[in-house]
């Protein structure tokens, strides 16, 4: 077989079986799976890099009388109806029996599962045609990641019974997650909200289905009611000053800041404590789904181990008080969601294996950012940081030794 000269007619060399195969969930996973590629590989916004590529194939193929090129050019069509030209394809005279069931699913259920800590949202819905020509009732997941603002991982697939099942069955025998019906307009706002986001990354989570599955998971969301509303934007503060002084004041006098000594702080550590409170706030703040209250191991491990390195400059005090801050922090959070106690003593004890390797970060000071770097440095020489003619003072005198960690940079 010749070497395709174009990527179009490298998917019509893929799809030339598709007139064989026995309904139309199966050629739309396989259409979904020729447009992954085109979505894996793309350097810009890749739903449209694959919208534009839908519509220049409908443009190069529509003089294509062969079978499986005018079907493909239906999948194509069914999958991306926003593609330049989609509207005006048609079922070809010679398409398998199961073209005109191509899109033609209705919802039959709609869930959401997850963890109680509130890292991860998974939602489920289920789909099924009028007969057997369309193809088995199937099931659609995606996964929302909370911490990273993403969603994570796609999948279609079946049968849909068996995978409500294995769901369910997994949260009943686990008290660390949860499983609901979940409205049909929050699933589809959730899911396409996050997915915005995958979409515009340069380079996409590891394993899974998300590139395969990803055309034929937004024909299956664009079934589901419009969202109640559109998401607003995120606020630039989502936690403005007056929130911040009464969640400090509020833990400050709870049950969890006694247990830490948190609540009689001297003053030789009252600084240290406010400023340890402000990074936690911080942290809350900076993540995509900002949330205060919602702390987990895995959130503790991004703030401890990374975040904290890259965006403060602590010293030896802070250093000392902050695992204790997120200790009783993170215990204070879980009783204001109303977790279980399992939930408290893992997050606890989780925290508390990250201390040696927080303290050996702090010490080699490895994950500094350059600007935590410098301002570090400038502390260490007693610059006064808020006077403009020592700051001047200290970049002159350092100007070449600068100049030359930026060029080896």
């Amino acid at each position: 077989m010749a070497t395709p000269e174009t990527p179009y007619e490298a998917v019509l060399a893929a799809a030339r079986d598709v007139t064989k195969l026995e309904c139309a969930l199966d050629a739309e996973m396989l259409g979904a799976a020729l447009l992954g590629s085109v979505y894996a590989v793309a350097e810009t916004d890749r739903a449209d890099a694959v919208r534009e590529f839908v519509g220049g194939f409908l443009a190069a193929t529509t003089r294509r009388r062969a079978a499986a090129a005018t079907t493909i050019r239906t999948v194509f069509a069914r999958l991306v109806p926003e593609a330049t030209g989609a509207a005006a394809v048609k079922v070809g005279k010679t398409a398998p029996p199961w073209s005109d069931r191509l899109g033609r699913v209705r919802l039959t259920g709609s869930y959401a599962y997850g963890d109680v800590y509130g890292d991860q949202t998974s939602y489920l819905a289920t789909f099924a045609y009028d007969d057997e020509l369309g193809g088995p009732e199937h099931a659609m997941v995606a996964l929302v990641d909370h911490n990273i603002g993403i969603t994570k991982d796609v999948f279609v697939g079946g049968p849909a019974e068996r995978v409500l099942g294995q769901v369910r069955q997994m949260c009943a025998n686990d008290e660390l997650t949860w499983f609901r019906e979940e409205d049909p307009r929050v699933l589809r706002g959730e899911v396409s909200r996050h997915l915005a986001i995958t979409d515009g990354l340069g380079e996409l989570p590891g394993e899974g289905s998300l590139a395969t599955d990803r055309a034929l998971v937004g024909a299956r969301l664009a079934v589901l009611p419009a969202p109640l509303r559109t998401v607003a934007p995120a606020p630039d503060d989502p936690l403005p000053a007056d929130r911040r002084t009464v969640l400090v004041r509020e833990f400050l006098a709870s049950a969890e800041a006694k247990r830490f000594g948190l609540d009689a702080a001297g003053d030789a550590d009252l600084a240290s404590l406010h400023f340890c409170l402000s990074l936690v706030l911080d942290h809350s703040a900076s993540l995509l789904d900002p949330d205060p209250m919602r702390w987990s191991p895995a959130v503790a491990g991004m703030f401890l181990l990374d975040w904290v390195h890259r965006r403060a400059v602590l010293d030896i005090d802070d250093a000392a008080m902050l695992p204790g801050v997120v200790r009783g922090w993170s215990a204070y959070a879980g009783r204001q969601r109303g977790l279980p106690a399992v939930a408290f003593s893992q997050t606890d004890a989780a925290i508390a294996e990250m201390v040696p390797e927080f303290v050996r970060l702090y010490t080699t000071g490895e994950r500094r950012s350059p600007a935590t770097a410098a301002v570090a440095q400038l502390l260490a020489e007693g610059v006064d940081l808020n006077d403009p003619q020592a700051l001047d003072a200290w970049i002159e005198a350092n100007r070449q030794r600068l100049a030359d960690e930026q060029g080896g940079s």
